[in-house]
């Protein structure tokens, strides 16, 4: 993939779009919020862990104060795949790890990494795309089925967090180094 950023706002939005539709994995999305944060707020940071995990719906994420992980909610990943398109999913997840991305450099205040969150998708690709407007007004705003999911189903309670989890391999892979 072309790393050059064109310099046009113009450019730089179909750039990004065109980025955004080519995510194939977490890694992908991931390599692209690096890049994304570095350019507008010239802040980098390696070694991060991503976590999937059941969570309750109304979180879609968070990162462990101190630590290099963030937490990702597995079951709304898992809707979003299922019922919406790969934009949808790849907007999303793009724009969860932006958000929790920010928060890995100690910036715990919410409504900043929020605001920050917003001014980075809104940027990258304009105010009215699925990123910018889940990142103002939140996930539940574009995908608003997943306020269907907030009562337990009897076999699974989606208002609790699991106890397993799965942690995702070869993420934030071009920051890691191998020992010879």
């Amino acid at each position: 993939m072309d790393q050059t950023i064109p310099v046009t706002d113009e450019q730089r939005l179909r750039y990004y779009h065109s980025r955004l539709l080519e995510i194939k994995d977490f890694n992908d999305a991931f390599e692209l919020v690096k890049m994304a944060v570095n350019e507008k707020f010239k802040m980098h940071r390696a070694g991060l862990s991503l976590i999937l995990q059941g969570l309750p719906t109304n979180l879609g994420a968070y990162h462990v104060l101190g630590s290099n992980m963030i937490i990702i909610n597995k079951r709304i990943l898992d809707i979003i795949r299922k019922n919406k398109s790969e934009k949808e999913y790849n907007s999303y997840l793009f724009m969860v790890l932006a958000h929790e991305y920010l928060h890995s450099f100690g910036i715990i205040d919410e409504l900043h990494v929020r605001n920050m969150t917003y001014d980075l998708c809104k940027s990258l690709f304009g105010e009215n795309h699925l990123s910018s407007i889940m990142a103002r007004y939140q996930p539940w705003s574009v995908f608003p089925e997943l306020n269907l999911y907030t009562n337990g189903d009897g076999n699974n309670n989606i208002n609790s967090f699991d106890k397993s989890f799965e942690i995702i391999k070869n993420f934030d892979k071009t920051t890691q180094y191998y020992i010879h």
